[in-house]
Protein backbone atom coordinates (compact mmCIF):
# COMPACT_ATOMS: atom_id res chain seq x y z
CA UNK A 1 0.00 0.00 0.00
CA UNK A 2 2.89 2.39 0.71
CA UNK A 3 4.13 1.75 -2.84
CA UNK A 4 0.63 2.53 -4.13
CA UNK A 5 0.58 5.84 -2.24
CA UNK A 6 3.90 6.99 -3.64
CA UNK A 7 2.93 6.06 -7.20
CA UNK A 8 -0.42 7.89 -7.19
CA UNK A 9 -1.32 9.58 -10.44
CA UNK A 10 -4.46 11.38 -11.56
CA UNK A 11 -5.90 9.45 -14.51
CA UNK A 12 -8.06 11.35 -17.01
CA UNK A 13 -8.40 8.79 -19.84
CA UNK A 14 -9.79 5.26 -19.45
CA UNK A 15 -10.15 2.00 -21.34
CA UNK A 16 -13.65 0.71 -22.06
CA UNK A 17 -13.24 -2.21 -19.66
CA UNK A 18 -15.72 -3.00 -16.90
CA UNK A 19 -14.55 -3.35 -13.32
CA UNK A 20 -15.18 -6.83 -11.98
CA UNK A 21 -18.00 -6.91 -9.40
CA UNK A 22 -15.85 -8.60 -6.75
CA UNK A 23 -13.10 -6.01 -7.21
CA UNK A 24 -15.56 -3.11 -6.95
CA UNK A 25 -17.11 -4.64 -3.83
CA UNK A 26 -13.69 -4.92 -2.19
CA UNK A 27 -12.94 -1.31 -3.10
CA UNK A 28 -16.20 -0.13 -1.55
CA UNK A 29 -15.63 -2.22 1.58
CA UNK A 30 -12.24 -0.55 1.96
CA UNK A 31 -14.11 2.77 2.03
CA UNK A 32 -16.23 1.58 4.94
CA UNK A 33 -13.11 0.80 6.98
CA UNK A 34 -12.09 4.47 7.03
CA UNK A 35 -12.13 6.42 10.28
CA UNK A 36 -15.53 7.93 11.06
CA UNK A 37 -16.84 10.31 13.72
CA UNK A 38 -18.37 8.35 16.58
CA UNK A 39 -18.56 5.27 14.33
CA UNK A 40 -21.73 6.83 12.86
CA UNK A 41 -20.66 6.52 9.19
CA UNK A 42 -22.70 9.55 8.21
CA UNK A 43 -21.90 9.32 4.51
CA UNK A 44 -23.18 7.51 1.45
CA UNK A 45 -21.57 6.42 -1.82
CA UNK A 46 -23.64 6.42 -4.99
CA UNK A 47 -22.24 3.99 -7.58
CA UNK A 48 -23.20 5.04 -11.11
CA UNK A 49 -22.76 2.80 -14.16
CA UNK A 50 -25.96 3.54 -16.11
CA UNK A 51 -25.21 5.39 -19.37
CA UNK A 52 -28.18 7.73 -19.16
CA UNK A 53 -27.36 8.80 -15.62
CA UNK A 54 -23.68 9.13 -16.55
CA UNK A 55 -24.75 11.45 -19.34
CA UNK A 56 -26.43 13.69 -16.78
CA UNK A 57 -23.35 13.58 -14.57
CA UNK A 58 -21.16 14.39 -17.57
CA UNK A 59 -23.23 17.52 -18.12
CA UNK A 60 -22.94 18.43 -14.43
CA UNK A 61 -19.17 17.85 -14.31
CA UNK A 62 -18.41 20.43 -16.99
CA UNK A 63 -18.57 17.79 -19.75
CA UNK A 64 -15.27 16.16 -18.78
CA UNK A 65 -14.92 13.16 -21.10
CA UNK A 66 -13.49 10.89 -18.41
CA UNK A 67 -16.94 10.88 -16.78
CA UNK A 68 -18.23 9.00 -19.82
CA UNK A 69 -15.08 6.94 -20.39
CA UNK A 70 -14.69 5.52 -16.90
CA UNK A 71 -16.97 2.53 -16.21
CA UNK A 72 -17.85 3.73 -12.71
CA UNK A 73 -18.51 7.08 -11.09
CA UNK A 74 -18.66 7.22 -7.30
CA UNK A 75 -20.40 10.19 -5.68
CA UNK A 76 -19.57 10.59 -2.00
CA UNK A 77 -22.16 12.40 0.07
CA UNK A 78 -22.39 13.84 3.56
CA UNK A 79 -25.45 11.90 4.70
CA UNK A 80 -27.44 12.30 7.91
CA UNK A 81 -30.65 11.08 6.25
CA UNK A 82 -30.10 7.45 7.19
CA UNK A 83 -28.83 8.23 10.70
CA UNK A 84 -31.72 10.63 11.40
CA UNK A 85 -34.28 7.98 10.40
CA UNK A 86 -32.58 5.40 12.59
CA UNK A 87 -32.70 7.80 15.55
CA UNK A 88 -36.38 8.57 15.01
CA UNK A 89 -37.27 4.88 14.70
CA UNK A 90 -35.44 4.18 17.98
CA UNK A 91 -37.13 6.88 20.12
CA UNK A 92 -34.22 9.34 19.82
CA UNK A 93 -34.51 12.97 18.68
CA UNK A 94 -31.74 13.82 16.18
CA UNK A 95 -30.15 17.28 16.32
CA UNK A 96 -28.08 17.15 13.16
CA UNK A 97 -29.69 19.86 11.02
CA UNK A 98 -26.75 22.27 11.43
CA UNK A 99 -23.50 23.21 9.75
CA UNK A 100 -21.26 21.32 12.20
CA UNK A 101 -23.10 18.10 11.37
CA UNK A 102 -22.66 18.77 7.65
CA UNK A 103 -18.96 19.34 8.20
CA UNK A 104 -18.64 16.18 10.29
CA UNK A 105 -20.38 14.12 7.63
CA UNK A 106 -18.22 15.71 4.92
CA UNK A 107 -15.07 14.61 6.74
CA UNK A 108 -16.47 11.07 7.00
CA UNK A 109 -17.24 11.06 3.27
CA UNK A 110 -13.78 12.30 2.30
CA UNK A 111 -12.01 9.77 4.51
CA UNK A 112 -14.04 6.98 2.91
CA UNK A 113 -13.27 8.39 -0.55
CA UNK A 114 -9.52 8.28 0.03
CA UNK A 115 -9.69 4.68 1.26
CA UNK A 116 -11.60 3.83 -1.90
CA UNK A 117 -9.04 5.59 -4.07
CA UNK A 118 -6.11 3.72 -2.51
CA UNK A 119 -7.81 0.33 -2.75
CA UNK A 120 -8.75 0.99 -6.39
CA UNK A 121 -5.17 1.88 -7.27
CA UNK A 122 -3.89 -1.23 -5.52
CA UNK A 123 -5.93 -3.25 -8.05
CA UNK A 124 -4.31 -1.51 -11.02
CA UNK A 125 -7.19 0.90 -11.54
CA UNK A 126 -6.87 4.64 -12.03
CA UNK A 127 -8.86 7.37 -10.30
CA UNK A 128 -9.58 11.06 -10.58
CA UNK A 129 -11.31 13.27 -8.04
CA UNK A 130 -13.88 15.66 -9.51
CA UNK A 131 -13.80 19.08 -7.87
CA UNK A 132 -16.85 20.03 -9.92
CA UNK A 133 -19.00 18.10 -7.42
CA UNK A 134 -19.31 21.09 -5.11
CA UNK A 135 -19.66 23.54 -8.01
CA UNK A 136 -22.61 21.71 -9.52
CA UNK A 137 -24.15 20.09 -6.45
CA UNK A 138 -27.69 21.14 -7.42
CA UNK A 139 -27.53 19.34 -10.78
CA UNK A 140 -25.95 16.27 -9.18
CA UNK A 141 -28.67 16.15 -6.53
CA UNK A 142 -31.28 16.18 -9.27
CA UNK A 143 -29.51 13.59 -11.43
CA UNK A 144 -29.02 11.15 -8.55
CA UNK A 145 -32.35 11.67 -6.78
CA UNK A 146 -30.64 12.79 -3.56
CA UNK A 147 -33.00 13.58 -0.64
CA UNK A 148 -32.76 16.17 2.14
CA UNK A 149 -30.06 15.75 4.79
CA UNK A 150 -27.70 14.55 2.03
CA UNK A 151 -25.17 16.72 0.15
CA UNK A 152 -22.63 15.66 -2.53
CA UNK A 153 -19.10 16.35 -1.30
CA UNK A 154 -16.80 14.77 -3.88
CA UNK A 155 -16.82 12.31 -6.77
CA UNK A 156 -14.28 9.83 -8.10
CA UNK A 157 -14.14 8.28 -11.55
CA UNK A 158 -12.60 4.79 -11.54
CA UNK A 159 -11.41 2.60 -14.39
CA UNK A 160 -8.47 0.97 -16.12
CA UNK A 161 -6.06 3.68 -17.32
CA UNK A 162 -5.73 4.37 -21.03
CA UNK A 163 -2.70 6.59 -20.54
CA UNK A 164 -0.47 6.81 -17.48
CA UNK A 165 0.98 10.30 -16.97
CA UNK A 166 4.19 11.05 -15.07
CA UNK A 167 4.05 11.70 -11.35
CA UNK A 168 2.79 15.15 -10.45
CA UNK A 169 5.22 17.37 -8.56
CA UNK A 170 4.71 18.02 -4.86
CA UNK A 171 6.03 20.73 -2.56
CA UNK A 172 8.79 19.70 -0.11
CA UNK A 173 7.79 18.54 3.38
CA UNK A 174 8.85 21.84 4.93
CA UNK A 175 6.04 23.51 2.98
CA UNK A 176 3.29 21.60 4.78
CA UNK A 177 4.78 20.23 8.01
CA UNK A 178 5.18 22.39 11.14
CA UNK A 179 7.04 21.28 14.26
CA UNK A 180 5.06 21.57 17.53
CA UNK A 181 3.38 24.86 16.56
CA UNK A 182 2.56 26.70 13.33
CA UNK A 183 5.52 28.68 12.02
CA UNK A 184 4.56 31.39 9.57
CA UNK A 185 6.42 31.74 6.26
CA UNK A 186 8.94 34.47 5.53
CA UNK A 187 9.49 35.77 2.02
CA UNK A 188 12.67 33.68 1.89
CA UNK A 189 10.70 30.59 2.90
CA UNK A 190 8.18 31.14 0.12
CA UNK A 191 10.92 31.61 -2.47
CA UNK A 192 12.69 28.44 -1.35
CA UNK A 193 9.55 26.31 -1.09
CA UNK A 194 8.27 27.19 -4.57
CA UNK A 195 11.63 27.40 -6.34
CA UNK A 196 11.62 23.90 -7.82
CA UNK A 197 7.96 24.06 -8.83
CA UNK A 198 8.47 27.35 -10.61
CA UNK A 199 11.50 25.99 -12.45
CA UNK A 200 9.66 23.04 -14.02
CA UNK A 201 9.28 22.91 -17.78
CA UNK A 202 5.57 22.29 -17.22
CA UNK A 203 5.38 25.62 -15.39
CA UNK A 204 7.15 27.41 -18.21
CA UNK A 205 4.70 25.88 -20.69
CA UNK A 206 1.75 26.97 -18.55
CA UNK A 207 3.02 30.55 -18.45
CA UNK A 208 3.20 30.66 -22.23
CA UNK A 209 -0.19 28.97 -22.64
CA UNK A 210 -1.91 31.33 -20.18
CA UNK A 211 0.11 34.41 -21.09
CA UNK A 212 1.10 35.06 -17.49
CA UNK A 213 4.25 36.22 -15.75
CA UNK A 214 4.05 33.93 -12.71
CA UNK A 215 2.52 30.53 -11.92
CA UNK A 216 0.50 32.02 -9.08
CA UNK A 217 -1.24 34.29 -11.63
CA UNK A 218 -2.33 31.18 -13.54
CA UNK A 219 -4.21 30.11 -10.41
CA UNK A 220 -5.62 33.49 -9.36
CA UNK A 221 -6.47 34.88 -12.80
CA UNK A 222 -7.35 31.78 -14.84
CA UNK A 223 -7.98 28.60 -12.88
CA UNK A 224 -9.53 29.60 -9.57
CA UNK A 225 -10.64 33.21 -9.76
CA UNK A 226 -12.16 35.17 -6.88
CA UNK A 227 -15.29 35.74 -8.96
CA UNK A 228 -15.84 32.00 -9.45
CA UNK A 229 -14.94 31.16 -5.86
CA UNK A 230 -17.46 33.65 -4.49
CA UNK A 231 -20.18 32.53 -6.91
CA UNK A 232 -19.79 28.81 -6.23
CA UNK A 233 -19.43 29.43 -2.48
CA UNK A 234 -22.83 31.13 -2.44
CA UNK A 235 -24.36 28.37 -4.54
CA UNK A 236 -22.98 25.59 -2.34
CA UNK A 237 -24.12 27.34 0.83
CA UNK A 238 -27.61 27.52 -0.66
CA UNK A 239 -27.50 23.77 -1.29
CA UNK A 240 -26.31 23.05 2.25
CA UNK A 241 -29.20 25.15 3.60
CA UNK A 242 -31.75 23.68 1.19
CA UNK A 243 -30.72 20.15 2.18
CA UNK A 244 -31.40 20.97 5.82
CA UNK A 245 -28.03 21.66 7.41
CA UNK A 246 -28.18 25.34 8.41
CA UNK A 247 -30.59 25.36 11.37
CA UNK A 248 -28.64 27.07 14.15
CA UNK A 249 -31.55 27.57 16.57
CA UNK A 250 -31.36 26.04 20.04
Amino acid sequence: MIDTIFKHRTIRSYKSLAIEDEVLEKILKAGTRASTTGNMQVYSVIVTKDKEIKEKLWQAHFKQNMVKQAPVILTFCADFNRFNKWCEQRKAKPGYDNFLSFYTASIDALLAAQNVALEAESHGLGICYLGTTTYMAADIIKALNIPKSVVPVTSIVIGYPQDIPPLTDRLPLEAVVHADVYTDYSEEDIDRIYKDKEALQQTKDLLIENEKETLSQVFTDNRYTKKDNVFFSKEYLKIIERQGFMNNEL
